[in-house]
């Protein structure tokens, strides 16, 4: 598996509207789109710097993977999301190798296909992602 670049970066806020204006205030960033994901138990901003996508993420629920990383180590940088041809291969090849990834399948998403592989502790503490296909706010 080769990654082919950085798709996204995931940072976990606990204000979501106040990370909003810190960042548009901050950076210029303007706000590309906003969605759920009540599998993932998130609401997410989403800005674009170049082509790759900087998300703010807040949990909706209190038992939420965000709101356990926030409470465990603060707000911050939650994940890098890697762009890859085939997050099936992806997998199948990180297998061959050995690995054992957090996620046995992709999960999908707003027109993407992700997966979560190694635990955060073997990437040097950063919870890393694959994803391919297209984001599509509309799915």
């Amino acid at each position: 598996m080769k990654a082919k670049c950085v798709d996204h970066i995931c940072i976990a806020v606990k204000d979501l509207a106040a990370a909003k204006r810190i960042y548009e205030d901050t950076l210029g960033l303007e706000l590309a789109g906003e969605y759920v994901a009540d599998s993932e138990k998130i609401s997410v901003a989403r800005y674009y710097l170049g082509d790759v996508a900087l998300e703010l993420m807040e949990s909706t629920t209190p038992d939420g993977d965000v709101a356990k990383f926030i409470k465990n180590r603060g707000e911050g940088v939650f994940l890098i999301s890697y762009r890859v041809d085939d997050v099936v291969a992806g997998l199948n090849e990180l297998k061959a190798k050995g690995k054992t990834p957090i996620d046995d399948k992709p999960r999908e998403l707003l027109g993407n296909r992700y997966a979560f592989i190694t635990p955060p502790k073997e990437m040097c503490g950063v919870l890393t992602e694959i994803v391919d296909g297209k984001f599509d706010p509309s799915e």
